[in-house]
């Protein structure tokens, strides 16, 4: 058993600790109200896009960006850099991999720390950096060229983004995108049904070919999404930290609470000992 010494020292160390850990947890709110109020989303593009789409029909049109092929799905796993995550990294790794065994795909990773879980599935796969605030643009366009590309080279029939996202402070979940085949926006379905209906009699004249406005479209729109899922995955980090930090700071808590009674039954249990002493000492001293 433990000296009581050494219990006490253990508990003023874990009630530091805590302190620290606290002082982490306002950090994590702060930093995901301070990025979720810079997070942008492209309204106003989506309903130029309802606009635009209203005017074509794309079921006629044979693209790499609309159909599927039979060639691998790219799955592409979104994952973060920073600790103190819990188990989010790798509830992202897990559920990408499972689709890539499903589809027969192949593993794209964003983020150094998904690496490590990727290596142990045993799958091949391509990696990109970790999300840097400053570059998410530049980085979300790096992706987007590198899946293109092979979409459009023939190697990729199908892309997926398998990434985290809050939806509260206190609920996050991992979440699958499809990419490809690239699919109208939801608001755009009631512009094009009243556009189609309006102006079915009207002849369109196009510069470019349907074939080529969507592709350089989707290829727009894949860049502006992957910028906001990168977003969306930072927000998550904070959501994800702060609920690791309070599930440490219960167990921790939880922790004192026990090494405070074997603190107590360890005082108590000394002083009946000297108790007994000394009055076995008094007894023979007396005699």
């Amino acid at each position: 058993m433990l000296p009581a010494i050494h219990i006490k020292r253990t508990i003023d160390f874990n009630k530091g600790f805590r302190s620290l850990l606290e002082v982490l947890k306002l950090v994590a709110v702060s930093e995901y109200h301070n990025l979720e109020h810079k997070l942008k989303t492209f309204s106003r593009l989506q309903s130029g896009l309802g606009e635009f789409f209203a005017c074509i029909d794309t079921k006629k049109i044979d693209h790499p960006f609309l159909n599927a092929s039979d060639k691998p799905t790219a799955v592409v796993a979104i994952t973060s850099d920073a600790g103190l995550l819990g188990g989010i990294n790798m509830q992202v790794v897990s559920r990408a991999v499972g689709l890539v065994r499903e589809l027969n795909g192949y593993l794209v990773i964003v983020g150094e720390r998904g690496v490590n879980y990727a290596q142990d599935s045993g799958l091949p796969f391509a990696h990109f950096g970790g999300i840097v605030d400053s570059r998410r643009y530049a980085q979300a366009c790096e992706v987007r060229d590198f899946l293109t590309q092979k979409v459009m080279a023939g190697e990729f029939g199908g892309l997926k983004v398998v990434y985290p996202r809050a939806h509260s402070f206190v609920v996050h979940r991992v979440e699958v995108e499809t990419f490809i085949p690239f699919t109208l926006p939801e608001s755009a379905e009631p512009q094009k049904a009243a556009a189609t209906k309006k102006d079915k009699d009207k002849e369109i004249i196009f510069e470019s070919t349907p074939s080529q406005m969507i592709e350089y479209l989707a290829y727009i729109i894949f860049g502006q999404r992957l910028f906001e899922i990168f977003g969306y995955s930072r927000v998550c980090e904070q959501a994800a930290r702060y609920l690791h930090l309070e599930e440490s700071c219960s167990k921790i808590s939880e922790m004192n609470k026990k090494l405070l009674l074997q603190y107590f039954r360890r005082r108590h249990e000394i002083i009946d000992s000297n108790m007994r002493e000394l009055f076995s000492a008094r007894s023979i001293y007396a005699k």
